[in-house]
């Protein structure tokens, strides 16, 4: 389903944004793959990564995607922000990480 649309989560309950699926495949997966290849990455890596591989095929706003999807991924305890990090960086929620929240 070429139109299928997702409604995105906010990690603090904001109102998410409603995207094309398609999109969000497309950034969650590259997040998600990239995350699994570093323990941690700075938010400013993550994106300036995705406009450098995305650019040429993704038929949208590389770097507003990644925001957005970012969030999402938050929200949904697939990813989370490294404490005390400045500027933050993000990595993966492990299993342990899950069953001591």
């Amino acid at each position: 389903m070429e139109n299928e649309k997702i409604m995105t989560l906010h990690p603090q309950g904001k109102k998410g944004v409603n995207i094309l699926k398609r999109r969000y495949d497309v950034i969650r997966d590259f997040i998600m793959e990239t995350l699994s290849d570093h323990s941690e990455i700075a938010y400013q890596e993550l994106d300036k990564l995705a406009v450098q591989k995305l650019k040429d095929s993704f038929d949208g706003k590389v770097g507003w995607y990644v925001v957005s999807v970012k969030l999402d991924l938050e929200a949904r305890n697939l990813i989370e922000r490294v404490p005390n990090t400045s500027p933050h960086e993000i990595r993966l929620v492990t299993n342990a990480q899950l069953v001591n929240s």
